[in-house]
């Protein structure tokens, strides 16, 4: 397995190369700007049950999907409702209608991490542990089994964010499905101008 420790953004030269696992169909545990995750590309299906098989996650679970850009989603058949103009990139999850029925999709609010999106296309991302679990906030905490199924770890420290926000946005009317960071959700009803 890869590792780097970085303190601050990563460069350039470890951007390439988290792009080079991830695009040979590795799996990479990466901070986001909620949470570490696992992430794999969204497009290759035996890295995605790779992760499927780390956690004990069956098929009837989709993974939320990160995209660097609204033009990556748009790629997946995913169709952007207007209202999200204006609020990402943010820890927001948004649940949106696309070509297979609806996507759970996220632009996360990481300059770098857009930046190895760009290079890499859109990832699953999903919480480093295995279902049921509590999800990982440290690296040094990650379990021996899921560190073993590891192509790659960009490690930053701890974390300490909250899950991301996630409204779905498939009905007449935005629906909120989880709360994250309080602030944030509260961002969210002013912005939408709904009592979500």
């Amino acid at each position: 397995m890869k590792r780097w420790h970085v303190d601050g953004d990563p460069s350039d030269g470890v951007l390439d190369a988290l792009a080079d696992v991830l695009r040979a169909g590795g799996v990479a545990l990466l901070p986001t700007d909620t949470i570490y995750g696992l992430h794999a590309m969204a497009t290759d299906q035996q890295a995605v049950g790779r992760i499927r098989a780390l956690k004990g996650r069956g098929d009837d679970k989709p993974f939320v999907i990160i995209a660097s850009s609204v033009e990556q989603l748009r790629d997946l058949g995913a169709v952007i409702p207007e209202q999200l103009s204006g609020i990402w990139p943010a820890p927001l999850t948004a649940i949106l209608a696309s070509d297979e029925a609806t996507i759970a999709a996220r632009i996360p609010d990481l300059g770098w991490l857009r930046a190895l999106l760009d290079r890499t296309g859109p990832l699953v991302s999903t919480s480093a542990n295995r279902s049921g679990e509590p999800s990982v906030a440290n690296p040094d905490l990650l379990s021996r089994d899921l560190q073993n199924g590891l192509d790659a770890l960009l490690d930053q420290g701890p974390r300490e964010g909250k899950p991301s926000t996630i409204v779905d946005f498939t009905g007449a009317e935005p629906r909120l499905i989880r709360e994250g960071d309080p602030a944030f959700s509260q961002f969210l009803r002013k912005t939408l101008r709904k009592a979500l």
